[in-house]
């Protein structure tokens, strides 16, 4: 089916097909992430909503080393599926499955080991132990089943099943949904009860996205006489998937840094950018889908070497991703204040929120092509370059602006930063592109 949709499909229709199930997935993903917030926080209890919250930070750790494996061999895959290579495709996929298991148990014996000390660096005091504990302990329990889910989610897109992905993804976060609720406050469970929702909502993922393997995959393999791979490899499947898995401790780390600086000017300034990351991260998701639809396509046409398709893709994704970034956001900018208190009655909280939004979303379509063009590294095979894009908008780049743009523009410096640093990283992005992949990109005469 793979060789089909990149070979004989019209680009556009290929392009959509694996672009829009995956945007759906990470729509639905987040919508689960709210309803996940939103059920415990409807115990009342402030020091479960505390507890649980202290985990974000390991659920983000576990997601990137799932993207090692994941992203890093779903743009290995693509390049083999472009050079025919079906035994490199297997030994890439089997040796990626495995690892993913291994490595998420390692962390599971490594975390619990660490549990007290953990904890205590995570922020845990007397009031919210008990609930952090519960939850990380099981959360970390699931590790293995967690970190795999993300391989054959990205595994299975490289190969043109992009719609049986999604569906293992939103199959996922569904179980997550309905059994919050029953686990948390008609069981009693509290904070462990969350987290063993979401374990099981990740193993019904794996279930699933194995059972597709077995049945409609052509191409990759979870047989474990495959999983010799060469070093080099290896080396690429780590190259990619570390920068990739390196966006995840960015982002987190830029809104820690963010929220320190806004401290000052007072709660209801942090409150406002935590509601405004989670109506702009719509938009985000929107674009990134977009963006990693197309890694399949572009993987793959980089194995073949078909440098014609490689241009009309990059022409098309470049369009079109612009275009959908400028329409969303015009409409984040109409609706800035709509938007706000549909999470908050607060006029203070709506009144900043509205200002910060739309500076949030005011950069979207440097977003887009920063994204995009991170896409065409990774797929490319492209170590450095894909490294440098993935630690720019959130990481480096972000952080020289946000310490400048403090100095020179004090509270309007810090909520414009994102901004500023949106469009620095897409003029280094497009000059990567030009001195690294200009040859890939020139058609013959």
């Amino acid at each position: 089916m793979g060789n089909e949709l990149f070979e004989k499909e019209k680009l556009s229709t290929a392009y959509f097909r694996l672009s829009i199930p995956l945007v759906l997935s990470l729509v639905v993903t987040l919508i689960y992430n709210l309803a996940d917030t939103f059920f415990v926080a409807q115990t009342g209890d402030t020091n479960l909503v505390a507890g649980v919250s202290l985990g974000a930070p390991v659920f983000m750790l576990l997601m990137a080393f799932g993207n090692i494996f994941g992203q890093g061999g779903s743009s290995m895959i693509s390049r083999l599926l472009g050079r025919q290579d079906s035994d490199g495709v297997n030994r890439v996929s089997s040796f990626c499955f495995y690892a993913a298991w291994i490595v998420g148990l390692a962390v599971t014996v490594i975390l619990l080991a660490f549990k007290s000390q953990v904890l205590v660096l995570l922020g845990a005091n007397s009031e919210t132990l008990r609930h952090a504990s519960d939850y990380y302990f099981w959360i970390v329990l699931g590790s293995p089943a967690i970190v795999a889910s993300y391989v054959h989610t990205n595994h299975l897109r490289s190969e043109g099943l992009s719609k049986e992905s999604m569906i293992g993804s939103v199959g996922g976060a569904v179980v997550n949904i309905i059994l919050d609720p029953i686990l948390i406050t008609l069981l009693g469970l509290g904070a462990a009860g969350a987290a063993v929702a979401s374990v099981i909502g990740y193993l019904f993922t794996d279930i699933f996205l194995i059972l597709i393997v077995a049945s409609k995959s052509r191409s990759l393999s979870m047989n474990p006489g495959k999983i010799r791979i060469p070093l080099g490899y290896v080396g690429q499947i780590f190259g990619i998937g570390i920068p990739a898995a390196i966006v995840n401790v960015m982002q987190s780390i830029s809104v820690i840094l963010v929220n320190q600086f806004l401290l000052s000017y007072g709660n209801d300034r942090i409150a406002a950018m935590g509601i405004v990351l989670k109506v702009s991260m719509i938009v985000l998701l929107v674009l990134t889908g977009l963006a990693f639809g197309g890694q399949p396509m572009f993987g793959y046409y980089f194995g073949s070497g078909n440098h014609k398709k490689l241009c009309e893709l990059l022409r098309f994704c470049m369009i079109f991703i612009s275009i959908t970034a400028i329409i969303l956001t015009a409409a984040v900018f109409i609706l800035s204040g709509v938007l706000m208190r549909i999470f908050i009655d607060n006029e203070s909280i709506v009144r900043e929120g509205t200002l910060m939004l739309r500076w949030q979303v005011i950069s979207m379509v440097f977003v887009g092509v920063v994204l995009l063009i991170t896409i065409i590294f990774q797929s490319a095979g492209k170590v450095a370059g894909s490294f440098i894009l993935s630690i720019s908008r959130q990481g480096v780049v972000f952080l020289a602006v946000l310490l400048i743009a403090v100095r020179v523009g004090g509270y309007t410096g810090i909520i414009a930063a994102q901004a500023v640093s949106d469009v620095l990283s897409a003029i280094l992005a497009l000059f990567l592109l030009r001195i690294q992949l200009y040859n890939e990109f020139r058609t013959e005469n």
